[in-house]
């Protein structure tokens, strides 16, 4: 008999809990349909930003024992070119689509998203507050409560739909910041970002990464989001979308136990293109050695005493 894996983000029906995260899926056209979507029950863009951004320079990848550092910069070309080039992608595309995006100034973000509510297609727009490679915004709005407030306080004033908030696990208290974002009148919290690392280039001597600081992703980082997502469901009524270091079925499925309602991975897909696919290969086994009938049932089951 055939396990449904088909989950919900509040009103928005995935038919299996697996997002690659932003920055992950590239917008080659092969990519957003056929047997590439196996496994997959919703895609993220790249970040998109108002204006293009060239990114970091430099080293941008750089490979750890258990994880990976990535100091891209939120390369992107900008939401004008998205909307010309990508908006057929996203119409046609079979499963539905999370535009994430950049915050910037708020009137920068409310123009984006402004341009992005008259592309055809996009079931939610994700507000990235966690980006730890960008200066002068990225993280710097979700660190704290009273900015992560007023960033998603903005992209209210210009988006209609479903709102998901990305936030930053570099925030000392995640779950207040959560609670601020829900109060604001996001549908969803994403959680989390990538955590800041380093790396030292042992044949100069010198950090890796011309900004030094980079995020880590990975399997190193999964016992810190697991942790981060009990807390913030633990914290808001809205739904949450675990994110970091989900690798494999066993993650995804401690991810819905801790009451997660869907995951993001971002690693795992570097390392192999069809990971939603063997994600969700796994899933009946837990569904079964739970007694739960379908995937669903999982999501917060191991909050109930």
């Amino acid at each position: 008999m055939t396990t449904n894996l088909t989950v919900r983000v509040g009103d928005l029906e995935l038919r299996s809990p697996v997002i690659p995260a932003s920055g992950v899926w590239p917008y080659a056209e092969d990519f957003w349909g056929g047997e590439k979507l196996e496994g997959i029950g919703a895609l993220c863009t790249k970040a998109i930003s108002l204006e293009p951004r060239a990114g970091n320079g430099g080293v941008r990848i750089w490979e750890t024992p258990s994880g990976v550092l990535n100091s891209i910069g939120l390369q992107n070309c900008g939401v004008r070119e998205f909307a010309a080039c990508y908006a057929e992608l996203v119409k046609n595309c079979p499963v539905p689509v999370i535009a994430n995006v950049v915050m910037e100034r708020p009137a920068e973000t409310r123009e984006t998203l402004r341009i992005l509510s008259e592309v055809e297609g996009i079931a939610a727009a994700e507000l990235n507050i966690s980006c730890p490679n960008a200066d002068g915004d990225g993280m710097a709005w979700g660190v704290c409560c009273e900015q992560a407030a007023v960033a998603v306080r903005a992209a209210r004033e210009a988006w209609n739909g479903r709102l998901w908030v990305k936030l930053t696990p570099q925030s000392a208290d995640i779950a207040a910041v959560a609670r601020a974002v829900e109060a604001e009148g996001a549908d969803a919290i994403v959680c989390a970002n990538t955590w800041l690392g380093m790396a030292m280039d042992m044949t100069v001597g010198k950090p890796a990464f011309g900004r030094v600081v980079a995020g880590l992703s990975g399997p190193a980082v999964f016992p810190l989001a697991l942790r981060a997502v009990w807390q913030v469901c633990g914290a808001v009524k809205i739904p949450v979308v675990g994110c970091g270091g989900v690798s494999n079925a066993s993650d995804c499925a401690a991810m819905l136990l801790a009451g997660a309602s869907a995951v993001e991975v971002g690693s795992a897909f570097f390392a192999d293109v069809k990971a939603g696919a063997s994600i969700c290969e796994g899933l009946p086994e837990f569904v079964k050695r739970y007694g739960a009938s379908e995937l669903l049932e999982l999501t917060g089951r191991a909050r109930i005493s």
